[in-house]
């Protein structure tokens, strides 16, 4: 393992799409109504207008997920034929779930039932007690994480199989698009591509970094404002991640891995000593029988008469947002799965990151509203009449036994989530950074500090204005649409050089069988 050199930069690639962005969130402060109304207008064209393509983008991906896992491609492995898996499954499975979610899906998991429950499309479903836990499970699951893990397997076939030197989409691509990779078709899809990375870096911090804030104002009874206290988060969450990139992939698998059992030891906690088990337990079964029930249904609705505008508020607003994600976290997935079939990379990331992510959001969730279904407490009354769901979120902790102690592991944890998803998505910037970058060559130190350090300004610059935070939110959605073209392009590839990899494998045996026939010839 050696670090490159700096000259191998590719300083386009590098600046342009901080420069871009940088500009961009320079127009939102300056005019941020008639820049609101603008990127309203392309949000709503993108989410409104066009919603059926991201609908039918994850429903694609999800079945070619099932097909790669069991057909002849599974078998596959991401390396050398009988290589063995580089890090153990926990290991693995901790560093592919703390990247691929970060800081949100606590911030989610406490009580993005209520914002569902409110919604008259719910209400028409049945009882909320019945459909409210449903939706998180189905936004959180099978397609986010098909999303990640196809295109994980993609990228990991590209660097341990193939060996490209080019750690890139635009490489990635290559098989479909030929020589175009090295020009400019391939210089657009990289910049979209790192555009789509920034945008979701700050729409991720926007969201539950102000949670954060709350808690430490209401842990320590600090009287500054919520703004200062994010900042200063941002920078410690920044110095943390910073500092498990520059000790590699070893300090990001500890980072991980602590970040895991802090997360698992909070649900047990609230699990066993909460005093709703038995609900959680119950209400969370049912929950996810009913997704199972109705997956098909809640993957393809899509009110054609825009009765509630349900799935363009949520659901098509998520699966463009996963699209976003889908530019650091694959990569890093791919890159640690060296030595697993792609069989075992996409149903071990099932079992792992699925599995995970639905314990949290029936154990949180479930607790909050059993306290509702038992009428110990009204939180859909609170978030009615406060729309604050941060509070909403501190009401719900101060419910549990040992609330402050609950809380400390909760900012713990999420300074963790964060840190643990930045240093994957600043190492991938870093790998974009280079116009070449070797199997076993790693970014310089300098140009992952650079990258550390540009991922948090942003979202240090839009925690000043909250109109611009939502207007990032909807670029994220808009950078979502070019980033699906190029997925399915990259799918496409891969599965076009896997079969030919396959044919590959085989020719051995072929070619020692055709100089036999034409030896035989000459003697005849």
């Amino acid at each position: 393992m050696k670090s490159t050199s700096k000259g191998k930069i590719d300083w386009l690639i590098t600046l342009a799409p901080f420069i871009i962005i940088m500009a961009l969130a320079g127009v939102l402060f300056a005019f941020p109504e008639k820049s609101n109304d603008v990127i309203g207008d392309v949000r709503y064209f993108f989410g409104d207008t066009l919603g059926l393509y991201y609908l039918v983008i994850g429903l694609g991906v999800l079945l070619i997920s099932v097909f790669l896992s069991f057909s002849k491609y599974g078998n596959i492995v991401l390396g050398e034929p009988n290589e063995k898996p580089k890090y153990s499954f926990f290991a693995w499975g901790s560093m592919m779930f703390t990247c691929g979610l970060a800081a949100d899906i606590l911030f989610y998991s406490f009580a993005e039932w209520v914002m569902y429950a409110t919604n008259p499309h719910v209400a028409e479903l049945g009882p909320i007690t019945q459909w409210a836990g449903v939706f998180p499970l189905f936004h959180w699951s099978f397609i986010p994480w098909a999303f990640y893990l196809v295109l994980a397997v993609a990228f990991g076939f590209m660097l341990h199989v193939r060996k490209r030197n080019r750690q890139r989409y635009s490489e990635a691509c290559r098989p479909v698009i030929g020589k175009h990779a090295d020009g400019l078709l391939g210089r657009v899809i990289d910049l979209f591509a790192l555009f789509a990375l920034l945008a979701g870096t700050a729409t991720t911090f926007s969201v539950a970094t102000p949670l954060m804030a709350s808690i430490i104002v209401k842990l320590f009874g600090i009287t500054i404002s919520r703004t200062a206290v994010t900042i200063i988060i941002l920078l410690i969450t920044c110095a943390v991640y910073t500092y498990a990139v520059l000790h590699g992939f070893k300090g990001i698998s500890v980072l991980a891995k602590t970040c895991i059992f802090m997360f698992f030891g909070m649900l047990i906690f609230v699990l066993l000593i909460g005093g709703k088990g038995r609900f959680i337990v119950e209400n969370g079964f049912q929950s996810l029988g009913k997704m199972f029930q109705n997956f098909i249904e809640l993957s393809t609705y899509c009110d054609p008469t825009r009765e509630n505008n349900f799935p363009q508020d949520w659901t098509i607003y998520y699966w463009a947002y996963w699209m976003v994600w889908c530019i650091a976290a694959p990569f890093f997935i791919g890159n640690i799965s060296r030595g697993r079939t792609i069989k075992q990379t996409i149903l071990g990331g099932y079992v792992f990151g699925v599995g995970s992510t639905i314990v949290s959001f029936v154990i949180l969730g479930n607790y909050s509203l059993g306290l509702q279904a038992t009428e110990k407490a009204d939180f859909i009354k609170q978030y009615n009449e406060s729309g604050d769901l941060y509070e909403l979120i501190l009401n719900i902790i101060d419910t549990m036994p040992c609330a402050k102690f609950i809380l400390v592991v909760v900012i713990l944890t999420m300074i963790a989530f964060y840190a643990t998803s930045f240093d994957s998505i600043a190492y991938t910037a870093a790998c974009y950074s280079y116009k070449k970058l070797g199997e076993d060559e790693h970014p310089h130190k300098l140009v992952e500090l650079l990258w550390c350090i540009l991922l948090i300004v942003l979202p240090i610059a839009l925690v000043f204005s909250e109109s611009s935070m939502n207007n990032i939110q909807s670029v994220s959605i808009i950078s979502a649409f070019p980033i699906g073209i190029i997925m399915i392009i990259m799918i496409w590839s891969f599965m076009k050089d896997a079969k030919k990899y396959r044919q590959e494998l085989e020719e051995p045996e072929n070619t020692s069988a055709v100089p036999a026939k034409k030896t035989k010839k000459k003697h005849k």
